[in-house]
């Protein structure tokens, strides 16, 4: 196996990054909902008072190969605030390349999101994941995080463009 580095994203991985969050986006059937731009991923995530924290994972060539690290998958997550826990990450993507998984790399993005999120003070990182999509699910719960809908019945909501602008206008 390839040597593997997880790193803090910079702004020269932006298309890389676009690259996978389409990937996944077609890999969760949803290719066609996704509107962010290049630009607007350097915008919000490298600017004085970012949106958006990432951090990317590359495979390091042997040192006798003249090849550039190759990125290969990215953990992509911001700070948030719970009233009862204080403190908190959310881990909005985690992606590895298909040819890639199985490697542990998936793993090694969430466990530097989780040292981020300690070394911030968090008290949990939270996340979200397909009902469909069991791979994820059991990686999760193997690492040892807990199924909000399971343990508690917790559902996620979202107001989207029109529904917020009709709410907000009234």
């Amino acid at each position: 196996m390839a040597s593997v580095r997880i790193r803090e994203a910079e702004e020269g991985d932006c298309g890389d990054i676009l690259r996978m969050i389409r990937e996944l986006a077609d890999y969760e059937n949803l290719l066609d909902q996704v509107k962010i731009s290049e630009e607007a991923l350097r915008a919000d995530g490298f600017g004085d008072n970012p949106f958006f924290h990432c951090v990317v994972a590359e495979i390091l060539p042997p040192h006798s190969e003249p090849q550039e690290p190759r990125v290969v998958g990215y953990g992509l997550y911001y700070f948030i605030y719970s009233t009862w826990k204080g403190r908190s990450v959310y881990l909005e993507d985690v992606y590895v390349m298909p040819e890639y998984r199985s490697q542990g790399i998936g793993s090694k993005i969430i466990k530097k999101v989780t040292e981020v999120a300690l070394d911030k003070g968090c008290s949990q990182l939270r996340l979200s994941v397909l009902d469909w999509n069991k791979r994820a699910m059991n990686l999760y719960k193997a690492l040892g995080a807990q199924d909000l809908t399971e343990a508690e019945g917790w559902h996620n909501f979202c107001f989207r463009g029109e529904a917020m602008r009709e709410f907000a206008g009234n």
